[in-house]
């Protein structure tokens, strides 16, 4: 008997998605609630589980496709039965081509099918695949975090950067480079990927925004000596007490949280021809995912203790790494946080995300000589970037708000007397 797999729920408002990648090939075995295929959303991917135990029977959609809500991708054989009967016809199969060509050479079959599984191409991402083949890497080679050990792109990134990643010598690459080296000329090659929902959506309301927003950007530095000094003295006591690692980021969110609350105009919108004032902060914090940045929501930051942010932000880490993250997560926001210090950032001018008002650039932290006392000295300085709509924000509240981070984040003390 075969059951159907369907497109589940996705969310509110959402109807349609994209297929990322099929998990398991037609004949392989399922465990039931094992995810069998990874469905992209305008916001998350979604893995699919398998409904029943048994075999993965035919794949009705391709990798790439549009899919609604409630359309059948796949069945799925039930029972032991029906598992043993694809391994016996394929057992039955093998050997059939082998004795019309070559009996004696039966085992020549083996050497390909071992190097197709060796580079397993089915199994990478599109994301992950476009970087294998642009570093000529060989993907059995490196190490798998991902869910189930699949590869993600820090998988591959991280290989290449400790030099632990082993070229590819598989022969079709043989093709390729035989026409450069009769002619002398370098390869020049081309790989068109088609973008994922994902990024679609991305790339659609950034645009929007830059459209209908009235972008502005205004900077400030900040000395990180205080929170670093903090941080170095009660980061093991914090991690013993609380289970997670202090960071950078609880300070920065609870400082935006005070400034928001002076300056309530960056956590509010636009609707129409009304503004929308919010009496709570819902932070946006933007989190490295193997499909890319997402941005998953801390609900009623204000509330919060820097415990309470680390614990919320390190529980999104390690969900988006694992794919998990639900389109729950990712809705909603009233202001974004984005540290692009962690990637070497030395500033930039990062863009809203509609309907939000405001957005808070983070770069990386590097000594440079300022002036302190009448003494120029070494400091670890920061450069803060606010970007804003300037149709809800003026400029003296944009530069105040900012200056409300500097100051907390220079004084940590007043983080505790709400100053």
């Amino acid at each position: 008997m075969a059951t159907e797999v369907k497109v589940p729920v996705l969310g509110e408002s959402v109807t349609e998605a994209t297929v990322g990648q099929w998990l398991k090939k037609p004949g392989d075995a399922v465990k039931a609630d094992e995810p069998i295929v990874s469905l992209e959303t305008d916001k998350v991917a979604i893995e699919v589980p398998s409904p029943v135990a048994g075999v993965l029977g035919d794949l009705l959609v391709k990798e790439g496709d549009t899919v609604n809500v409630g359309t059948v991708i796949a069945t799925v054989a039930e029972g032991a039965s029906a598992a043993a009967k694809p391994a016996a016809s394929k057992a039955e199969a093998a050997p059939a081509p082998v004795k019309a060509e070559a009996p004696a050479a039966a085992p020549a079959p083996a050497a390909p099918a071992e190097a197709g599984n060796a580079s397993d191409p089915v199994t990478l991402s599109p994301a992950v695949r476009r970087i294998v083949l642009e570093h000529g890497l060989d993907p059995s080679r490196i190490t798998g975090t991902g869910k189930d050990g699949r590869l993600t792109k820090d998988d591959v990134m991280n290989a290449v950067a400790a030099g632990t990643a082993v070229a590819a010598t598989s022969s079709s690459a043989a093709p390729a480079a035989a026409p450069a080296a009769a002619s002398g000329a370098p390869a020049r090659t081309q790989e068109r990927v088609k973008m994922t929902r994902l990024r679609q959506t991305v790339a659609k309301r950034l645009k929007e925004a830059q459209n209908n927003a009235a972008l502005l950007t205004t900077f400030n530095d900040v000395d990180m000596t205080a929170i670093i000094e903090a941080r170095a003295k009660y980061k093991d006591l914090f991690e013993k007490k609380h289970g997670v690692r202090l960071g950078f980021m609880g300070f920065f969110v609870k400082a935006a949280c005070m400034a928001l609350k002076d300056i309530p105009g960056v956590n509010a919108q636009i609707e129409g021809d009304e503004i929308v004032y919010n009496d709570f902060v819902d932070v946006s914090v933007a989190v490295s995912a193997p499909n890319g940045l997402v941005v998953p929501v801390i609900r009623n930051a204000e509330t919060m203790s820097i415990a309470e942010i680390e614990k919320t932000i390190g529980d999104f880490g390690k969900r988006a790494k694992e794919g998990t993250l639900s389109m729950a997560d990712m809705a909603g926001g009233t202001f974004t946080i984005s540290n692009g210090g962690v990637f070497g950032s030395l500033m930039s001018t990062p863009i809203i995300n509609p309907p939000q008002s405001g957005v808070l650039g983070l770069h990386r932290i590097e000594e440079r000589p300022v002036v302190k006392e009448g003494q120029i000295v070494a400091r670890p300085m920061m450069y803060l970037a606010l970007s804003y709509d300037h149709r809800m924000v003026d400029g003296r509240e944009a530069v105040t708000f900012l200056v409300a981070i500097k100051n907390a984040i220079e004084d940590p003390t007043r983080l505790l007397i709400d100053l």
